[in-house]
């Protein structure tokens, strides 16, 4: 049976490397996100005021374009950050930190409470928990570039809303993972661990 797998958390938590062992042990459909098709993202590093909004709403219509994609797909899929952390975490976290006026965040909220409603919700969420400090240092290993100029205080913020956000999600099973220190990578008994939970929910 087809079943729909998120995987979420902030930056540099892990997300990716999460999604292709995934893939690799259950041959999984990856979805990513599209931050390499932005043509904002590199602007909106360097200025957030003036592009935070171009931005949000690009990451919104792509990943319900994603999100139409993996639900017409066949088999399991599993994706790389899901649509709910674009509007509850970063476009939140732009409006809260004024960098999306009031006017535009409205817009943005009602675009949004639209596309959700008719969204397939996950059958099981994955959120990687994990501290700034470990995020950093994982950030400046992958070595993106538009990364790098990120501050500290904004992966503050983003980890606070993520902290909110999933205290309260409801719309499918959740696992938590402490991505500091479970290693499913290397580790027998975390991995074994892991994929328990995986499977004892699906």
């Amino acid at each position: 049976m087809k079943r729909y797998i998120a995987v979420a958390g902030n930056i540099g938590a892990g997300k990716t490397s999460l999604v292709e062992f995934l893939v690799r042990r259950y041959k999984l459909k990856p979805f990513y996100e599209p931050n390499d098709e932005n043509p904002y993202l590199k602007d909106f590093y360097k200025d957030m005021k003036a592009w935070a909004f171009h931005s949000q709403i690009y990451f919104l219509t792509h990943k319900f374009r994603l999100h139409r994609e993996l639900e017409r797909f066949p088999k399991t899929v599993i994706q790389d950050r899901t649509i709910y952390e674009d509007a509850e975490i970063f476009a939140k976290n732009l409006h809260r930190s004024r960098y999306i006026n009031k006017r535009d965040y409205a817009t943005y909220r009602e675009m949004y409470e639209t596309i959700r409603k008719d969204l397939t919700p996950p059958d099981i969420m994955i959120f990687l928990r994990c501290s700034v400090r470990t995020m950093r240092r994982r950030i400046k290993q992958r070595g993106r570039g538009m990364e790098q100029q990120i501050p500290t205080r904004y992966l503050r913020r983003l980890d606070s809303l993520y902290a909110e956000w999933i205290n309260n999600y409801k719309l499918s099973p959740l696992i938590e993972i402490d991505s500091d220190r479970m290693d499913y990578v290397t580790d027998l008994v975390h991995r074994l661990d892991l994929l328990k939970a995986i499977e004892k929910i699906l």
